[in-house]
């Protein structure tokens, strides 16, 4: 079976929102929009990011990640090795709103949005990655599907904004099974449910 991972940028209180630019994402009055910016040229980060693309099969999105990532990344720099892969690999989105997606490669999930997963979990193919899409990430958790989580926790507070992890949610162990360092001083965790 396939192995699904969440792959997720956070600041050091948890804080996931609005990470790539100022607009992406001012709900709740969120004004921290970019916040990332400073650690994206990390070429330590870039390498890291890199090394999980030859067993990665697919990607999984929801559809607020999925229309920022759609508007970028088919069009992105010839340089930057995701790029190629990103765009080449099968993309799955889960959304209720969606009706058409137009990214090459990019299939909307059907139905009850668990069950549409575990089956893609059930199909060939190497693992599954999900990038950002946190309220999917949190759904998929309910229902013990996700594998894996890559943590890329950066050096700073926000104090406000969307956090991966809502407080309301039951205690889970997990187990840690990488980290590094980085020399801007992102940690990046990998962590397995216990």
């Amino acid at each position: 079976m396939r192995k699904l991972t969440a792959v997720e940028f956070l600041s050091v209180d948890g804080v996931m929102q609005g990470y790539g630019s100022p607009g992406e994402d001012t709900s709740g009055g969120f004004r921290h929009g970019g916040w990332a910016a400073h650690f994206a040229a990390d070429d330590e980060l870039m390498a890291a990011n890199a090394e999980g693309l030859s067993a990665t099969g697919a990607y999984l999105f929801g559809r607020r990640t999925y229309e920022k990532m759609a508007a970028f990344w088919p069009t992105g720099p010839s340089d930057v090795p995701f790029t190629s892969h990103l765009n080449n690999t099968p993309k799955y989105v889960a959304s209720t709103t969606l009706r058409e997606v137009t990214w090459q490669k990019t299939f909307l999930l059907e139905g009850d949005v668990p069950e549409a997963v575990t089956k893609l979990k059930h199909q060939e193919g190497g693992d599954i990655v999900i990038l950002g899409s946190g309220m999917l990430v949190r759904t998929l958790m309910g229902h013990d599907l996700v594998d894996r989580f890559t943590l890329l926790v950066h050096p700073l507070l926000l104090g406000s904004g969307k956090r991966l992890f809502p407080d309301d949610q039951e205690m889970r162990r997990l187990r840690l099974i990488d980290s590094r360092t980085t020399r801007k001083g992102t940690v990046v965790l990998g962590y397995q449910p216990a």
